[in-house]
């Protein structure tokens, strides 16, 4: 029990204390919950159910568990994301600024599991991750900053599962997941477009420039579903499924270097005033099918194809708490696929070498994809390796290579310029993790 006890208090440490912060997924979903899939490219997550991580992607698969099972994993993500310009308009009275330098920097996206088996057809565990993150961040003075300088989302995620064996074919599996957001939101204001139109103007000296933050979080509760069917003792097949999660994310918005003669105008000084604001958030659903099988005492396969409903992220609207809305940014996200393969090569007793690649789908198109989340089409090449350091003992480590297609984007707002380019992206990501049956 104290080892239980230190294991729970090391996972809530480090993922309170890390960044989950860069996504490498469609939108800005995590799909790295643990390093031993990620050699696989996460490719039948499912149905592998090779440690306690299966809590995550499918807690019935803690029926493949003897005994009490835990994991603690670690993902290095790098990802890279530059600006290329093509035809952006400057804001008027303002200097265009440069490209933004690379958006995207390194970020750990940790997670922990445990398992214990209560009898032959009862199992119980716990996990706690980070399901969904993100952030961009640009230079300052860059040509996009009307539309975005710093935005990021984090979560945590505390899933506490259950897992019940019908019969040798089929086990069901549920979750609850209690999840904690926190989101930043910046841009530059341009104070002399604002004053247009009113007597102010003239006061304002040309080009006059701040910046407006947006912060707040949410508690919100959501859950998963799971279900194993064992076809023969070499081949699993593996359906989940993880609820849509909403936020009603509250916090405060800020106007820094608001001109003093901005006091002189009703109007004009209550559009900048700082107060209390909300803005809703409707995580998605998702989905997968996951098939797993043992070709041979050398080899295995697994194959995954995953839904996930991000039609529900169709606005963004920040709003005052007198019921004004401050901003209102069109989405019109669409539900995307995901397609995974991968192979399992056993070199000897203690050796495995992994492989895989991916196919991941992006919510966003041509027409409304903006400089906050510049996402697009990826594609996963990934390989890793398993070392059983003793017969209860495991050490994982995987390494993915994200292709990401180039993503344009052409977005502009009254009195903020256009921004008009595209995005050169990338990622690379290292992953490791220690496993232990007790």
């Amino acid at each position: 029990m104290c080892a239980f006890r230190k294991f729970a208090s090391s996972v809530i440490v480090c993922t309170l204390s890390a960044s989950p912060a860069a996504a490498l997924a469609s939108g800005f979903a995590l799909q790295e919950q643990n390093a031993s899939g990620l050699g696989n490219a996460f490719a039948g997550a499912g149905a592998v159910a090779g440690d306690a991580s299966t809590i995550f992607f499918n807690p019935a698969g803690m029926s493949n568990l003897p005994g009490t099972q835990f994991a603690i994993a670690g993902d290095l993500v790098v990802p890279s994301a530059k600006f290329n310009n093509t035809g952006s308009i400057a804001a008027p009275l303002q200097p265009l600024g440069g490209n933004g330098g690379d958006a995207e920097g390194p970020a750990l996206v940790p997670s922990g599991y445990l398992s214990y088996q209560v009898n032959p057809r009862l199992w119980l565990g716990v996990g706690l991750n980070a399901p969904f993150g993100l952030v961009t961040e640009y230079d300052s003075d860059w040509m996009g900053r009307f539309q975005a300088i710093k935005s990021s989302l984090t979560t945590y995620n505390l899933n506490p599962s259950i897992a019940f064996k019908l019969n040798d074919t089929v086990t069901i599996g549920a979750g609850i997941n209690y999840q904690y957001a926190k989101a930043e939101l910046t841009n530059a204001v341009d104070y002399s477009a604002l004053a247009f139109g009113t007597p102010l103007f003239p006061l304002v000296g040309a080009g006059q420039s701040g910046t407006v933050k947006l912060d707040g979080n949410d508690t919100a509760w959501g859950f998963n579903l799971g279900a194993m069917f064992n076809v023969n003792p070499d081949t699993r097949i593996g359906l989940a499924y993880r609820s849509a999660i909403r936020y009603t994310i509250s916090g405060n918005v800020s106007f820094s270097d608001v001109p003093a003669a901005f006091g002189l105008s009703p109007t004009a000084s209550a559009g900048v005033a700082n107060g209390p604001v909300t803005a809703d958030l409707k995580l998605p659903p998702s989905a997968s099918l996951s098939l797993f099988h043992k070709l041979n005492p050398r080899w295995d396969i697994m194959a995954d194809l995953s839904w996930t409903g991000w039609s529900s992220f169709h606005e963004l609207k920040v709003v005052r708490d007198n019921g004004v809305v401050l901003s209102d940014t069109q989405e019109n996200w669409s539900d995307t696929w995901r397609i995974g393969a991968g192979a399992n090569y056993h070199y000897d007793s203690r050796w495995t070498w992994r492989f895989g690649v991916a196919y991941d789908q992006s919510p966003t198109d041509d027409q409304y994809r903006t400089a906050r989340v510049p996402d697009a089409d990826r594609y996963w090449v990934a390989l890793g390796a398993q070392y059983r350091l003793t017969p209860r003992d495991v050490i994982d480590v995987g390494y993915a290579h994200i292709f990401v297609r180039d993503a344009s984007v052409d977005q502009s707002a009254p009195g903020a310029g256009s921004l008009v380019g595209s995005y050169d992206s990338r990622s690379d990501n290292i992953g490791i993790q220690y496993s232990r049956r007790f």
